[in-house]
């Protein structure tokens, strides 16, 4: 009995240690609206930051840290969650697309998704913008 609890303490404490505080990309966790326009979302879990940019072609930019989002060096895009922005509505330009760079429109507005590993940045870009 002895050797149960102590193989179940050890399992508990191992979890405990791993766990680092910071939530991961769960695509069955929902979405919520971002800070850059509420009718697109960011995944639930994820954590907007302080961000600055520079760039005259964005009207608004929010950087979302998310344990897990772009996977390793941000190679893998979150496909679930580009399959639910499609189902809101919002088309990928896939012929935009440079490296990291997603670009989505809706009724005339053109929101950027940058994946990188561990988080996301979402622009909204001005109207006249080139990209």
């Amino acid at each position: 009995m002895f050797k149960i609890w102590s193989i179940i303490f050890l399992i508990g404490v191992t979890t405990a240690c791993a766990n680092t505080g910071e939530s991961a990309y769960d695509a069955a966790a929902g979405y919520k609206p971002s800070a850059v326009n509420e009718q697109f979302v960011v995944p639930l879990l994820s954590e907007q930051q302080p961000f600055t940019f520079s760039n005259p072609n964005i009207l608004k930019g929010s950087t979302y840290k998310l344990k897990g989002i772009g996977g390793e060096q941000g190679l893998y895009p979150p496909l679930a969650y580009f399959e639910e922005l499609s189902r809101l509505g919002w088309d990928e330009l896939e012929d935009k697309r440079l490296g990291h760079a997603h670009f989505f429109i809706k009724n005339q507005t053109v929101i950027s998704v940058i994946v990188k590993e561990d988080f996301i940045q979402v622009y909204e870009l001005k109207k006249d913008a080139k990209y």
